[in-house]
């Protein structure tokens, strides 16, 4: 059967794109749609209160990602970007089933499994959250495109709280990365995919341990490249914008959040509590 094209008609290039995560790990991808897109507004929803998505179960991930879709769908957003392995993982048909009838939805999973299917001819290792890697989503989407490549997954559950509890560049941090790095599951991989959006804060350290010997996959812009073509697709890249806003929704304040999306947007911008 024919799969509908979707019409995106009633939408307009003025309109803010949403983009959520379970905390900080989202502003990379946030990140990279800023310096690719500079003209777009943005509003960012981190449900900071129920952090770290990968130790939850999948009907929570579901209740929480189809709440964040609907409040940024009311906040008159254009297009949604689930920033969140997890979310993606276990949430995005219920997602889709949500608001894809409204706006287009681009998750980070599928948009880089592609991108590695196609370019990469080697092994591949996945470094995700304990809900990401036990979906298997990213061995089916890239085997999916090339049966040939053989994936590992890892689950690495320690790395997003110790982002969110501020400790990149840390002595704690650095000993998590190696104990994880190690691990001979990653022993043969030629290529590694970050597979959530907290880990490139530590991309660093994670090149440090590889030196130049395992291709680190740039997850965050992959998927800024993907919203760019699926707006253009759709007539609905704004390109006369010289000053975007952008929002920031968060269900708890936290003090690493504010200063790393500070770091990333500048010091004006105002961190603002939503309950769902």
């Amino acid at each position: 059967m024919k799969k509908k094209k979707q019409d995106f008609s009633h939408l307009s290039a003025t309109q803010p794109i949403g983009i959520f995560d379970s905390g900080v790990g989202g502003l990379t991808v946030a990140r990279e749609i800023k310096k690719l897109l500079p003209h777009e507004n943005l509003i960012y929803f981190g449900d900071t209160k129920h952090l770290p998505y990968g130790e939850k179960s999948r009907e929570a991930i579901v209740g929480y990602s189809t709440k964040i879709a609907r409040f940024l769908l009311e906040k008159n957003c254009k297009a949604i970007v689930i920033a969140c392995n997890s979310a993606t993982a276990n949430a995005l048909k219920e997602v889709l089933d949500e608001v894809a009838d409204h706006v287009p939805v681009i998750d980070v999973i599928n948009p880089v499994a592609e991108k590695v299917a196609y370019e990469i001819h080697n092994n591949v290792g996945v470094i995700a959250t304990k809900a990401t890697v036990s979906s298997g989503l990213y061995r089916k989407s890239i085997r999916k495109h090339n049966r040939f490549i053989k994936v590992d997954e890892l689950a690495t559950p320690l790395l997003v709280p110790a982002i969110e509890e501020g400790f990149k560049n840390h002595p704690i941090t650095h000993s998590i990365v190696y104990n994880y790095l190690s691990n001979s599951k990653l022993k043969n991989i030629e290529t590694l995919i970050l597979g959530c959006t907290h880990y490139p804060l530590l991309i660093d350290e994670i090149r440090q341990y590889y030196g130049n010997r395992v291709r680190v996959i740039d997850s965050p812009g992959i998927v800024a490249n993907q919203l760019k073509m699926i707006l253009d697709q759709h007539g609905l890249l704004n390109s006369k914008n010289p000053e975007p806003t952008y929002e920031f929704y968060l269900s708890d304040l936290t003090k690493t959040f504010e200063k790393i999306s500070k770091k990333f947007f500048g010091n004006s911008i105002q961190l603002q509590l939503q309950t769902l």
